[in-house]
């Protein structure tokens, strides 16, 4: 039985401003007790955990870090509405120990909600070194809560703070410091006392909202109106004080109420604190002098993220050929668990659950990318360097509509080649500004990802292989410059009405990241996304199958290739003649049992590695099928041999049918004659209907364009040639140019995301309108440039490195224009944040 002061139950919010190490505190109380999800409706990590503490179960929710409860950002107000719904028992506010006076400002509002709150200064170990000793009871005394010093990432204080958050939810409520506003106090004690005769309010700390409607905080106005809808007199007396404060005194009242608050926050970091290395310069901004220099700055930052880019995506990439195996193993054992494969048509049961699991399985490949990626990333934000980048390339960026924090994303995409967007668009989870964050999404997957390299090889070593270099150098440039250009467009256009933020810049101080939060981190962040994306993309993978497999090849030319595969298998026989081992395959169906086992011996011979694995081949094959093994084995007598080249001959006469029927498949299938309804459109830029289809499968994945004009310009019978000598052996007969190469190159730059990037967008902006219109937009500005191009070159009679020199120096151009006049907003690092009362915009 529960006593009282014991509860059965507790609810407590971690609550604290960015890098106090609050996810460390969350971490050190609930262990591996923990779930890590969505917000309803937002983006916004919520995080929640649990522990036992005797009979009582403590649930912990880490709110998203924040300066302040205001409505300025997405974050704030997550955080600020979780508060006010879900009042919880407890409110653990976690600050800075060696900052405390920027982490105060937070402190003061949280004390005015009215919650049981307690103070718990992390990072004293870092306090100590600044020389900061810290009057714990006077700090108690000035604040009436209780003060727990911890040291989160040494796991030091971790017993106290349950203790005292125990001892919060028991004893008697009791308010914690009450700010006094100065000359807006009598106009705050005003309004809280008519609001605290409304029974409406009740559950709802009449002081917090008085304050926050002389804040003119929007928000706040509207509870108020959902409370009491029959009393627009308490907003209009809040009005009324705001313009009677400004009129008298000559500032806004927010600009009172922040003063007050840094002032008392100042008051009490003068009495509580004692610092004993005061004149000395601290070891982060020694560190500073260096890293922030303006030349040294982007030579710092160009090495990061050549380290970033090389242990996640290069190397990311070689362990796939580790963790490849046991994905290619999970394809195998569904392969046996399905229908066995037909002659010449699988069962539907059979090719659907194939392409479901390769789906799947191209998603899971980027794990071992991930884990690494989410790792370094974890490092830079324990680190401090996170915001430093920020820092550094803010100003560039915010000409254009982005924030310091797109760095990363475009780099992860591939600013130049070789990056992949899947990542780049996940990495965009961290820029607080909604608008910038959504720009950066929407304009990631205009990077060169290493999908994409191969169609840009492919055209250019068809159509200028006298100016690879310059043509690279053009591709890999100016989609970085379409990238600025297009986020500078959506901001001014479609994103102007989404939520921005007051820029805050904070350089938090140095620190070690500990390796238990870097993984912690980097496992979460992965297990999300196997989570997320593994739902979403077996139900988008079907209808892509559909689309490629229906209706399917028709009837009388079913007739002629099922007349064809027939006559191989007479040949077959008849190649056995009075062979002793065709006894085993008398039976047709053995017959198909025995091409589908050579198939896939034949598969696994070519992948093994050395004749070690060579060998295990052999075993595992003619261990499990020896009435197959005179046709499986090399050497031996002449009839082994003989059986040996005509069941070569039958699976290579089966490859070349079902080959044919894939392609004529695709050519009769839904997506094929979308291909061909496109061409009035795609026209103007010279595609034909083989292009249209090579572009629409790449959307399945952009590796499928030229596997798919591959098919499509198959070779002959007899001939041994390459895609390029096949393509540009059409040219004279299909029309193409070399300005048709660029116009696909232009389009295929400017292309909508891959489906894998399609979920990710889908999942990061939680809204299948942005998921459509980042399909939708680029599709039409792509193709509005591919035309464009290739018609005014054929005007003006351009050759293709012509026109694609002269787009690059009109864009170039255009982004000069665009970027030269200074930002309205300027910028400046601050060692606590720049707290602004108002809204700005940041266009």
């Amino acid at each position: 039985m529960n006593t009282p002061d014991r509860p059965a139950t507790l609810h407590v919010a971690l609550a604290g401003q960015q890098n106090a190490g609050k996810s460390t505190l969350f971490n050190l109380l609930t262990g591996m007790a923990q779930h890590v999800a969505n917000y309803p409706g937002v983006t916004v990590d919520k995080k929640t955990g649990s522990y036992r503490d005797g009979a009582t179960r403590v649930e912990v929710v880490d709110l998203p870090g924040t300066y302040s409860l205001t409505a300025f950002s997405l974050e704030e107000r997550v955080a600020r509405s979780y508060l006010l719904a879900e009042a919880p028992d407890v409110v653990v506010n976690v600050l800075d120990a060696s900052n405390l006076r920027r982490g105060l400002y937070l402190t003061f509002q949280l004390l005015e909600l009215g919650f049981p709150t307690i103070i718990v200064l992390n990072m004293m170990d870092m306090a100590a070194r600044r020389g900061l000793e810290i009057d714990l009871a006077a700090l108690e005394t000035r604040l009436c809560v209780p003060v727990v010093p911890v040291i989160g990432r040494k796991g030091e204080g971790a017993e106290a703070l349950r203790a005292a958050i125990l001892g919060a939810a028991a004893a008697p409520r009791r308010g914690g410091a009450s700010l006094n506003y100065g000359l807006l106090e009598p106009a705050v004690a005003e309004i809280q006392a008519a609001l605290a005769d409304q029974p409406a309010l009740a559950g709802l700390s009449a002081r917090w909202l008085a304050v926050k409607l002389l804040e003119q905080d929007a928000e706040a106005e509207r509870l108020l109106t959902d409370r009491l809808p029959d009393t627009p007199d308490l907003l209009a007396r809040a009005q009324q004080a705001r313009a009677a404060h400004e009129a008298r005194h000559g500032r806004s009242a927010g600009d009172t109420i922040s003063a007050a608050r840094d002032q008392l926050a100042g008051e009490i970091v003068a009495t509580c604190i004692t610092d004993t290395k005061a004149g000395h310069v601290p070891l982060s901004e020694r560190i500073d002098r260096f890293l922030l220099n303006r030349w040294l700055a982007p030579l710092f930052l160009t090495a990061s993220i050549w380290v970033i880019y090389q242990l996640s995506i290069v190397q990311g990439y070689e362990l796939t050929k580790v963790t490849w195996p046991f994905l290619a193993g999970l394809r195998n054992l569904a392969a046996d668990l399905l229908p066995d494969a037909g002659f010449l048509y699988d069962p539907q049961s059979r090719a659907l659950g194939l392409w479901l699991v390769d789906s799947a399985n191209t998603l899971l490949n980027y794990v071992p990318i991930f884990l690494i990626l989410f790792a370094l990333i974890a490092m830079l934000e324990d680190s401090g360097y996170m915001a430093r980048i920020a820092f550094i390339l803010d100003r560039v960026l915010h000409r254009f509509g982005l924030h310091g924090q797109s760095t990363l994303p475009f780099i992860l995409a591939g600013v130049f080649a070789g990056g992949c967007a899947v990542p780049g668009v996940m990495a965009t989870k961290g820029i607080p500004d909604h608008r910038a964050r959504m720009a950066t999404i929407l304009t990631v997957p205009f990077m060169n990802c290493m999908a994409k390299i191969p169609l840009y090889t492919l055209l250019i070593n068809i159509y200028f292989p006298q100016s690879k270099g310059l043509m690279l150098f053009y591709l890999s440039t100016i989609t970085v410059i379409a990238a600025l250009l297009v986020a500078k467009l959506l901001t001014v256009s479609v994103l102007r009405k989404e939520e921005t933020a007051p820029f805050v810049m904070e350089l938090p101080h140095y620190h070690l990241p500990t390796v238990s939060g870097v993984l912690r981190r980097a496992l979460d962040r992965t297990w999300m996304y196997i989570q997320k994306v593994g739902t979403t993309v077996l139900a988008i993978a079907v209808v892509i199958y559909f689309l490629l497999q229906f209706p399917g090849v028709a009837p009388d030319r079913q007739a002629q290739y099922q007349t064809r595969a027939e006559t191989a298998i007479t040949q077959f026989y008849a190649a056995m003649g009075e062979n002793p081992h065709r006894t085993v395959v008398d039976d047709p169906a053995r017959l198909v049992e025995l091409v589908n086992v050579y198939t896939d011996y034949r598969a696994a011979k070519l992948n093994a590695q050395g004749q070690v694995a060579s060998d295990k081949v052999d075993a595992k094959y003619l261990g499990a099928h020896p009435e197959f093994a005179p046709f499986l084995a090399r050497g031996g007598d002449a009839d082994t041999r003989a059986a040996g080249r005509a069941l070569k001959q039958l699976a290579d006469a089966r490859k070349t049918l079902r080959r044919e029927i894939r392609q004529e498949k695709i050519e009769t299938s839904l997506l094929g004659q979308i291909g061909r309804g496109l061409e009035p459109v795609t026209q103007f830029a010279d595609f034909d209907w083989k292009i249209n289809v090579a572009l629409l499968a790449s959307f399945a994945a952009r590796e499928s364009s030229v596997a798919t004009l591959g098919v499509l310009f198959e070779q002959d019978e007899g001939e041994n040639t390459t895609l390029e000598q096949r393509m540009g052996a059409e040219r004279a007969d299909q029309g193409y140019t070399a300005l048709t190469a660029v116009a696909i190159m232009l389009f295929f730059a400017l292309y909508p995301p891959c489906l894998a990037t399609v979920i990710m967008v889908r999942i990061q902006t939680d809204s299948y309108r942005w998921m459509a219109f980042s399909i939708v937009f680029p599709t039409i500005l792509g193709l509005a440039v591919a035309s464009a191009v290739f018609t005014l070159g054929t005007m003006l009679d351009l050759t293709g490195l012509q026109m694609m020199t002269a787009v690059y120096v009109t864009a170039l151009g255009l982004l000069l224009v665009v970027g030269l006049p200074k930002p309205t907003l300027r910028r400046s690092p601050a060692r606590g944040p720049q707290i602004r009362p108002q809204m700005e915009d940041r266009q």
